[in-house]
This record gives structure tokens, C-alpha cells and sequence, in this order.
């Protein structure tokens, strides 16, 4: 038999698929970090252009950086998050002056790691799409509604109104193309293989 009329081994090319080299999970991991990065900064820009609409006047890295916070009780729900893990591990409790420390940290680190959860997934498909960005950052914001609520960090869901929860709905969307499309831009131009 010739060897042009032999069948090929493995798998078959299936129409409309890509013929892209798979992605390795530490590639998807690595991208999906720096992907989760640029959608916190991009959701991030959104909430600093909506507090300077509201009359806010700190620069970006003051409000960025949680400058004003100074005790934990002005700390938003990411501080008392991380309070919260570093108190119960370390068995210490964490002074205020580390509020706005505590909330940037565990602001970012769960922003990078929600990317990183976001890679694995977008890694192994064969076209992930900017779209996808969507349901993803709309799941982000609906397991914080339903986690923070029964950490006592905020309110059940049905208490915010319509505005809030819009407003945060939209930040979230933000996050989600902005980590889908940096992640597509990353897996683009850096090749699949790595």
C-alpha cells in the first residue's frame, strides 16, 4: 500500500478546528496570571473613572493603593478578607495600619488568581474568545454575592439595589474581557506551546 493512501494516525482534523499546538497548564497558568493582572487593572479603571464622575480627588495611585484606609473598620470586603485568612493562619492578629496594605494584596492576588483559574479553562480550548470574558466575569461577581454574604462582609444579594448591583455587575464584566483579552493577546502572539 502507498504510503499517500494510508490513513493518518491520530486523531482526525475536524473542520473548523485550529491546528494549534496544545497549550502546556503551566503556559495557561503564567498567562492566565498576567491576564487576571491586566483585568484587575482594567476594572480597576473603571471604578477610579467612576469616583472622580462622583467628585473624588486623589490621584490614581492614592486610590488605587487604599491611601485613606486606616482602620478596619473603614476597610472594604477584600481587607477583611485577608485579615480574616492571616489572623485564622498565623494566629496573629493583624494591626490597622495594615488595613490598606491587607486589601490591595488580597484585591490583586484574587483578581490574578481568578485569571489564573480562567487560563486553565481557555488554555485547553482550541479558539478561546474574548467573549468568553463575559460569563467569567459574571461569575466572579456572583460568587462574591454569594460568599461574602455568608462571611458576614456584605449584605444577601436582594438588600443592594438595582444601581449597585449594576454598577458592580459592569466592573466585573470589565475584568472578565479584560482578562479574556489579554490572555487571547498573550496565547496569540507568544505561540500555544509554552
Amino acid at each position: 500500500m502507498s504510503s499517500a493512501l494510508r490513513k493518518p494516525v491520530g486523531r482526525p482534523h475536524r473542520r473548523g478546528r485550529s491546528s494549534r499546538t496544545a497549550m502546556s497548564p503551566l503556559g495557561a497558568v503564567g498567562r492566565g496570571l498576567v491576564a487576571g493582572a491586566a483585568g484587575t487593572l482594567a476594572m480597576d479603571a473603571l471604578w477610579f473613572a467612576r469616583y472622580r464622575r462622583a467628585g473624588g480627588d486623589s490621584d490614581f495611585a492614592e486610590w488605587e493603593f487604599s491611601s485613606g484606609v486606616c482602620s478596619w473598620d473603614q476597610a472594604p470586603a477584600p481587607a477583611q478578607v485577608g485579615k480574616r485568612l492571616v489572623e485564622g493562619l498565623f494566629k496573629r492578629e493583624l494591626p490597622a495600619s495594615r488595613a490598606a496594605l491587607v486589601n490591595n494584596i488580597t484585591h490583586w492576588v484574587y483578581g490574578m488568581l481568578g485569571g489564573t483559574q480562567y487560563g486553565i479553562v481557555a488554555g485547553s480550548l482550541d479558539h478561546p474568545r474574548v467573549r468568553y470574558g463575559v460569563p467569567f466575569g459574571a461569575s466572579v461577581w456572583a460568587a462574591g454575592y454569594a460568599v461574602l454574604p455568608a462571611a458576614k462582609l456584605y449584605k444577601p444579594i436582594w438588600e443592594y439595589d438595582k444601581k449597585a448591583l449594576a454598577k458592580d455587575l459592569s466592573a466585573h464584566l470589565v475584568y472578565g474581557v479584560g482578562t479574556a483579552t489579554t490572555f487571547g493577546l498573550l496565547s496569540r502572539s507568544r505561540g500555544a506551546t509554552a
